[in-house]
C-alpha cells in the first residue's frame, strides 16, 4: 500500500484518478472493512487504484485542544501503525493522511470538493457512509457532495450502516466495548482480537528484578514495552494476551502472556517512558529457540527494536495502585496465575490469516 502524507506531495504532479473513501477509520472495525471491500470492487470496476483519505489528527483532537477542552477528545482504539496495517491487509492501494489543522478545519465544503478531491486527489468515485459530514462547520453532507459529482463528473455512492446481531458497528461501540473491558464484544465488532503493535522500546528494567530466582539473573517478570501514541487509550488495564513477532518459526504459536496497558506511576524520576501510555507485557513462556533467536540480537538476550503485535484477549481487573516493591510482586504474580487459568480454560485464539 503507497501511503501519501498531506496534500503537498500529491499536487507535486497532475492528480491521477482514484476511487476513494474518507474517514478517521479508527479501529478498521467490520463496518469499516465492508465499506473497503465495496470500495476495492468499484475500483477495480474502474481501473483506478483505491485510496482512504484519513486525518491524523483525529478532527475532534484538534477541536478539543482548540477549546481547551480534552474531555472531547475521543479515546483511541488504535494507533497510526495499527490502521494503516489494518488498512493495507483490507487490500487498500493508497492511503492519503491529511494533517488536520486550521487550514484544513477552515475549508469550506465547497473549497473541499474543489481543492482535495478533485484538484488534489482526482476524486472518479467517492464512497462515503451515511453519517458523513465535510467542511468548515460540517455544513457538508451527502447531498452536496452528490450534486457536486454531478457537475464535476465523479460518482458519489453512500453505504449504510453495518449491523452485527441487529447491532450498528461504529468506532463508538468498540470504544465502549474496550472502556467496558468487554474483549470478546470488541473483538465481534473488530472482526479480529483487539491488538497493539510496535517496537520493542526499553523501560525501567524493574520487571525483570521483580520475582528474581536466587540465582539473580534478571530473571523475574521482565516485560516487553509498546509506546500507544495517544495519551487517551480506549481500553486500560491489565490484561490477558498472546504475542506475536518474537518466535521466529513461521508457523509459530503466538507466546502467552499477561499485561498492563495504561500511564503507571514510574518509582524512577529518570524513566525515559515517564508519562506515556505503555503496553508492558510478561510472557509466561520462552521457548528455546526465541532465547536462541535473541540470543543473536544487537542487544544479546533482548528484543529492543523488533516489531511485535499484542493481542488482548480478556480482561483481568482495572490498574491498581501497590504500596511496594513486595506487593507489586505479589500482584504480578497473582495475574500471571490468573493469566495461566484462563489459557488453560480458553486455549490460545487462532491466528489470523496473513
Amino acid at each position: 500500500m503507497k501511503i501519501l502524507y498531506g496534500l503537498h506531495n500529491l499536487r507535486r504532479h497532475p492528480p491521477q484518478p482514484r476511487a476513494l473513501t474518507i474517514g478517521n477509520f479508527d479501529g478498521v472495525h467490520r463496518g469499516h472493512q465492508a465499506m473497503l471491500a465495496l470500495l476495492i470492487n468499484e475500483a477495480r470496476h474502474r481501473g483506478v487504484p483505491s485510496c482512504a483519505v484519513t486525518f491524523e489528527p483525529h478532527p475532534r483532537d484538534f477541536f478539543a485542544a482548540r477549546l481547551r477542552r480534552p474531555e472531547l477528545v475521543p479515546a483511541r482504539i488504535a494507533t497510526l501503525r495499527d490502521k494503516l496495517a489494518e488498512l493495507r491487509r483490507c487490500g487498500i492501494d493508497e492511503c492519503v493522511i491529511l494533517p488536520f489543522d486550521a487550514a484544513l478545519a477552515a475549508l469550506s465544503a465547497e473549497a473541499f470538493i474543489d481543492e482535495v478531491l478533485v484538484g488534489a486527489l482526482g476524486a472518479r468515485y467517492v464512497l462515503v457512509g451515511d453519517d458523513f459530514r465535510f467542511g468548515a462547520q460540517r455544513r457538508g453532507d451527502y447531498a452536496l457532495l452528490d450534486a457536486a459529482g454531478e457537475a464535476r463528473g465523479f460518482d458519489v455512492a453512500r453505504m449504510m450502516s453495518y449491523e452485527v446481531h441487529g447491532l450498528r458497528v461504529s468506532s463508538s461501540a468498540v470504544r465502549e466495548a474496550l472502556s467496558a473491558g468487554d474483549m470478546a464484544h470488541a473483538a465481534a465488532l473488530l472482526g479480529r482480537p483487539y491488538a497493539i503493535s510496535g517496537h520493542v522500546v526499553h523501560g525501567r528494567k524493574l520487571g525483570r528484578a521483580l520475582g528474581e530466582s536466587a540465582r539473580g539473573r534478571g530473571d523475574g517478570f521482565r516485560t516487553l514495552n509498546l509506546r500507544f501514541d495517544h495519551w487517551k487509550p480506549a481500553a486500560s488495564g491489565i490484561f490477558v494476551v498472546q504475542v506475536h513477532g518474537l518466535d521466529p518459526a513461521p508457523d509459530a504459536a503466538p507466546l502467552p502472556g499477561v499485561a498492563n496497558l495504561g500511564v503507571r506511576p514510574s518509582l524512577d524520576p529518570n524513566d525515559v517512558n515517564g508519562g506515556r501510555v505503555l503496553l508492558e507485557t510478561h510472557c509466561l513462556s520462552w521457548p528455546e529457540r526465541v532465547q536462541r533467536a535473541l540470543a543473536h540480537a544487537p542487544s544479546p538476550g533482548e528484543a529492543y527494536g523488533r516489531i511485535i503485535r499484542v493481542e488482548l484477549l480478556h480482561k483481568l481487573h482495572d490498574e491498581r495502585r501497590y504500596d511496594s516493591l513486595d506487593a507489586l510482586t505479589a500482584g504480578i504474580a497473582q495475574d500471571c496465575a490468573d493469566a495461566r487459568a484462563w489459557f488453560a480454560a480458553h486455549g490460545p485464539t487462532p491466528a489470523r490469516p496473513s
